[in-house]
Formats: C-alpha cells, sequence, structure tokens
C-alpha cells in the first residue's frame, strides 16, 4: 500500500491556510443522493447500475417502502458481467426495456454509473444516448457517475443535476430575467424561499430540480442562479457555460446567511433596500428568536468537522457567527474556493481549515483536542461516542429542512440535542 501523502498546509489569496489531506477516507459514494433526489422529481426514476452492495445500501438508505413501489432500483452486475464474459449493454438494454414497459409513468430514467461500472468502463452515456434514440419522446433518458471512488456522497446530487443542464430549454436574448435556485431542497423550505422572492417582486423563480423533471426551468444570457446547497461546483459551471449568472452570496444558513443570499437576488433585479428591509424584518426577527433558545446551550462550546458533506465551511459560519461556538477544525472533502470565497471570508480569524481526509491523523487531532461535539460520518460517529465524545451525524444535515429564516431554530437545535442528550446521560 502506497503511504498517505505528508501533511501539509497550504495558503491561498481567498482564505486562511488550509491543510492538505489525503490518505484514507470514510464517506458514502454518490448513490445516496438519489434517496432525496427521487422523492424530490418526482417523475423522474433511478436505475444503478451496479453490484449487489449498491442496491444494498439503498435500500437500507432508504428504509423500508410500505405503501409505494420506490423510484429507484440496481441493475444487478454478475461476477460474469465483470469479468468481460457476458455483454453488459445487451443485458442492460433488455433490463431498461422491461422497466420502463412496467412503469409508463416515468418520464425520465437516469442511468447511475457506480464504482463496478466504471471499473469495467461500462459507457453509460452512450447506453443513454442509445436507449433515449429507442424510447424517445416518451421518455427522456440521462446519465451520470454516482461512484464514490474519488467523490463525497453529495456529489451525486451534482452530477444528476449537471446532466439536466444540456436539456433545459434555451431562453432568447430577449427574454425577461429570470432566477433560478439551484440544489434540491425539501418542498416547504422551497415554497418558503418562492414567496419571500415574490414578496419581495422579483418573479420567474424556478428552481433545478423542479419536482417534476418535464418542468425544467428555461436557461439563457438573462438567467441569474443562486447555489441553495456548496457542493454544486459541477452544476454551476454547466449552467455558467450556458450563459447563466452565479449571483454571489452566503449560504442561506441562520440569518445571516439567508439575509446575504436573499439581497444578492434583490440586488441583482434592483429592489429597493428600503423594500427589502422592511420585507424581511419580521422573518428576521422570528428566527432570532428562535435562535436565542437555543444558545444558552451553544455559546462558548467547541466543535471540530469532520470532512464529510461538503456543508461544513457554511454551517461553520453559521454556528461561530449567530450562536457563539468555538471551532477548532473546519473539515470538508473539498473547498470550492470561489463558490465559497464569502464564507470563508466570515468565519473567525485563526481557526484551522482542512481539505481532503486523512481518517487517523484527524481522529487523533478529534482525541487530542476532546471538543464538546463532533460533526462526522456514521462510520466514525458510534466509535467516538464509545470514547465519551459526543457527535452529530454529517448525514442527517443533508436530510433535515436547514435552510431559511424559518428552519434557522431547528437548524441550532440539531446541534443542541447530542449535547443536551449527554447532560441528561451524565446525570
Amino acid at each position: 500500500m502506497n503511504a498517505p501523502a505528508p501533511l501539509t498546509a497550504h495558503r491561498t489569496e481567498d482564505c486562511a491556510p488550509v491543510l492538505k489531506e489525503r490518505g484514507q477516507r470514510e464517506v458514502f459514494c454518490g448513490l445516496t443522493g438519489i434517496i432525496w433526489l427521487h422523492r424530490k422529481m418526482q417523475d423522474a426514476f433511478f436505475l444503478v447500475v451496479g453490484s449487489r452492495t449498491c442496491a444494498h445500501l439503498l435500500q437500507s438508505a432508504a428504509g423500508v417502502m410500505i405503501f409505494a413501489e420506490p423510484r429507484f432500483a440496481t441493475a444487478i452486475m454478475e461476477e460474469r458481467d465483470l469479468a468481460g464474459l457476458a455483454d453488459a449493454n445487451v443485458e442492460l438494454d433488455r433490463i431498461v426495456d422491461q422497466l420502463l414497459a412496467r412503469r409508463p409513468e416515468i418520464k425520465t430514467l437516469f442511468l447511475v454509473g457506480s464504482c463496478p461500472s466504471e471499473v469495467i468502463k461500462l459507457d453509460l452515456s452512450k447506453a443513454a444516448q442509445r436507449l433515449g434514440a429507442k424510447h424517445a419522446p416518451q421518455v427522456r433518458i440521462l446519465n451520470y457517475s454516482g461512484s464514490g471512488i474519488e467523490t463525497t456522497f453529495t456529489e451525486g446530487e451534482d452530477a444528476c443535476l449537471a446532466s439536466l443542464v444540456p436539456v433545459m430549454p434555451a431562453l432568447p436574448k430577449d427574454a425577461p430575467k429570470n432566477l433560478i435556485i439551484v440544489g434540491s431542497l425539501p418542498d416547504i423550505v422551497e415554497d418558503q424561499f418562492r414567496r419571500l422572492f415574490s414578496e419581495l417582486g422579483i418573479e420567474h423563480v424556478a428552481s433545478l430540480p423542479e419536482r417534476a423533471v418535464a418542468n425544467l426551468p428555461g436557461i439563457g444570457p438573462n438567467t441569474r442562479f443562486l447555489l441553495a446547497q456548496p457542493f454544486l461546483g459541477d452544476t454551476a459551471q454547466a449552467l455558467e457555460e450556458r450563459g447563466a449568472v452565479r449571483l454571489d452570496a452566503l449560504f442561506p444558513f441562520g440569518v445571516e446567511g439567508t439575509t446575504s443570499w436573499l439581497h444578492a437576488a434583490a440586488a441583482e433585479f434592483g429592489i429597493d433596500d428600503t423594500h427589502f428591509e422592511r420585507t424581511l424584518h419580521p422573518y428576521q426577527e422570528r428566527a432570532i428568536k428562535a435562535l436565542a433558545h437555543q444558545r444558552e446551550r451553544l455559546q462558548g462550546r467547541t466543535i471540530f468537522f469532520m470532512p464529510d458533506s461538503q456543508l461544513e465551511v457554511p454551517l461553520a459560519r453559521f454556528l461561530a457567527n449567530e450562536l457563539g461556538m468555538h471551532l477548532i477544525e473546519v473539515g470538508t472533502p473539498y473547498l470550492h474556493r470561489r463558490h465559497l470565497a464569502q464564507e470563508l471570508a466570515a468565519l473567525p480569524p485563526a481557526i484551522l481549515l482542512s481539505e481532503g481526509q486523512d481518517v487517523d491523523r484527524q481522529l487523533d487531532r478529534v482525541r487530542a483536542a476532546k471538543p464538546d461535539l463532533t460533526v462526522c460520518g456514521l462510520g466514525l460517529a458510534n466509535p467516538l461516542e464509545a470514547e465519551g465524545l459526543s457527535t452529530k451525524w454529517a448525514i442527517e444535515l443533508v436530510f433535515s429542512p436547514i435552510h431559511g429564516f424559518d428552519q434557522a431554530g431547528d437548524l441550532a437545535e440539531l446541534f443542541a440535542r447530542p449535547l443536551r442528550r449527554r447532560d441528561v446521560l451524565r446525570v
């Protein structure tokens, strides 16, 4: 085995020194994103081309689907496929034909690559083109990779949304300016943001993804977009290549982040600052009151972020600036400096930022620091809890409604809960 790369710190112009780590990782793969994406896009189906392990991961992550058939499945690659003794393309075509005959309500089918399909170089892009031509216009067939070979689990959503950008309808140059909220959000959160934009006076607001993939928003030179999630680098690049312009802002976590995010759109669409402040004031006040209930438990507590979801930097900013927590280390799998420029500038000084993972070294630093709370993946939480350290599952922050003013108190509660549980158990 190769020895881990030496631990080095790199400084960039736009942020504090960053500790670069390359070693053993403990993260889910991009297939995990299917669990929330299939709920969001209600006319889509996700067919993973992978192993029985891939199928087990999806079934375990999704839980038991009692009342309806799930809109995802796995085309199981057997040993003959992996050994090159069978034509995987012929078998895939058969499975897709069978699936679409059985489920005529499917309007968009995603062929999702996995580690096994990528190892044997199965070209799913060509398969999507071949099958798309066969089943058009009834079904649109796209592909993306959910492999975890080089990625963390939230990049599955990024790859999926990026695959949708080429098929978004083109808008003419003289089309009215439109705004796209980019990133899968719970329906209740998406509806809240749409109401806020409407109250501000911003029209022509859409989402990527929409709840029906058939209703993809149009895109053109007058398109502006806001990233709701910090892990959508490929999607943002694809949108920009089609002429859309990203609005730079903090991410909408807490009062500070949500205000910045909404103001970026308001400024772009010519909304008067007085109207902006008057419209948002009651929402801000309600969020501030909700945060006050959690600040007493969280203020002054120390927190360590292990790299997992790529939400770490904006969440760290929220916890430090609005709840008074002390950041020991903020680790993230990948640090997109351009998209996180404002977030990095808003972090308290003299904190340790780390990019990538060498799990043993990071665990050593956790044990040495003994933080009040460690945010980490499921595989690391139980061992740390057994050592007497309180943890927060990073993946819960991806599944939960945490964006916006109305969810600010709930977001703080997610971090306060394990500390409250620890205090009760100590008694």
